[in-house]
């Protein structure tokens, strides 16, 4: 399996019904429609009003194995890629196992943050590719309604909760499939971006919950000016090393975090945006969800098609930042 190269074959995602809209943020706190998207691009987000990650992974996971034709039994790994677990333990790789019927299947979470999702595919890539596994299922889920204050003005409008899973099989062509990858981490930019309660370094007490420290903190300002950097050198960064130019991209799927962002790594890549994966707007940052569930939703409509060349690219808490090259393999979804 030496010469293997690992690809994604199928998508699917899951996004809850229910809606929070800038309206509706409004209403809560001191905000406004045109404030909300002229600086973040978003409208509105979903929220699983009932339900944990685990409920959405395992749909995004049903969904994926249909666009497949596989059964859950068929699945060798699951790796779930989130930073809004159902608990500490079990995983909820596990529990999406249990939910789905995955009974041949092992698996783990892992935490990148919304780079969850590029550093959980990497991983299943090397799974694949020494043969340890036949496949493996990447979940991108995060129920981040969970751990957003709503009466924080500036977080809690730019996150909503989804879901995404890719199964990572052998390429069926030579010189296709997940080509290279960049992932990279800086721990001195956790401060401005964490959970800060409820680990070991800060065990929940009612002093804790009063203080509202199991809640997200951002540092919005500090998080921009290196995400809007990081982001779009890493994107420029895959393509030099691979001889490319964005005359030679498809499609940019960037983490759906702010507008602004999305737009700078397009830039710094020569794309137009018509090149790029945008849904901000409709689901607003689902974390370790955003990227699988933009390349789901282009591959249902018809617009990502077998041969394209695409590039992923995420920036996180951590900090954590990555970017994917692809060669896409899937059969188009009129065929599957």
């Amino acid at each position: 399996m030496g010469n293997t190269r690992a690809t994604i074959s199928a998508v699917g995602h899951y996004a809850p019904p229910d809606v929070l809209t800038n309206a509706d943020l409004e209403k809560m706190v001191d905000t406004s429609d045109e404030w909300i998207r002229t600086r973040t691009g978003i409208s509105e987000r979903r929220m699983l009003v009932n339900g944990a990650s685990s409920d959405m992974g395992a749909r995004a996971v049903e969904a994926m194995l249909k666009n497949r034709g596989m059964t859950a039994a068929d699945i060798d790994l699951i790796i779930c890629s989130t930073v809004t677990p159902d608990m500490f333990f079990p995983s909820t790789a596990c529990l999406i196992q249990e939910k789905t019927g995955a009974k041949n299947a092992w698996g783990f979470d892992l935490s990148g943050a919304c780079s969850g999702f590029i550093f959980g595919l990497v991983t299943a890539a090397q799974f694949v590719e020494t043969g340890k596994c036949r496949n493996a299922v990447v979940v991108g889920a995060d129920k981040m309604s969970s751990i957003t204050d709503y009466t924080d003005r500036n977080n809690c409008i730019l996150f909503g909760d989804a879901a995404g899973a890719v199964l990572v099989e052998p390429s069926p062509e030579p010189g296709a499939g997940i080509i290279d990858s960049i992932v990279r981490t800086d721990g001195s930019g956790g401060k401005y971006l964490n959970l800060k309660a409820g680990g070991s370094a800060m065990p929940a007490t009612r002093e804790t919950v009063d203080r509202r420290l199991h809640y997200l903190y951002q540092d919005g300002r500090a998080v921009f000016k290196v995400a809007v950097i990081a982001m779009a050198d890493i994107s420029a960064e895959i393509l030099e090393r691979n001889g490319l130019t964005g005359a030679d991209v498809d499609w940019l799927v960037p983490h759906q975090a702010n507008l602004r962002i999305i737009d700078a790594t397009a830039n710094r890549m020569g794309l137009d945006r018509k090149k790029v994966m945008i849904n901000i707007d409709r689901y607003g940052n689902t974390t370790a969800a955003t990227i699988p569930l933009c390349l789901s939703e282009w591959w249902q409509c018809g617009k990502l098609k077998k041969g394209q060349t695409i590039v992923l690219a995420s920036f996180g808490a951590g900090y954590t930042w990555g970017s994917t090259l692809i060669k896409w393999t899937a059969d188009d979804a009129a065929a599957s």
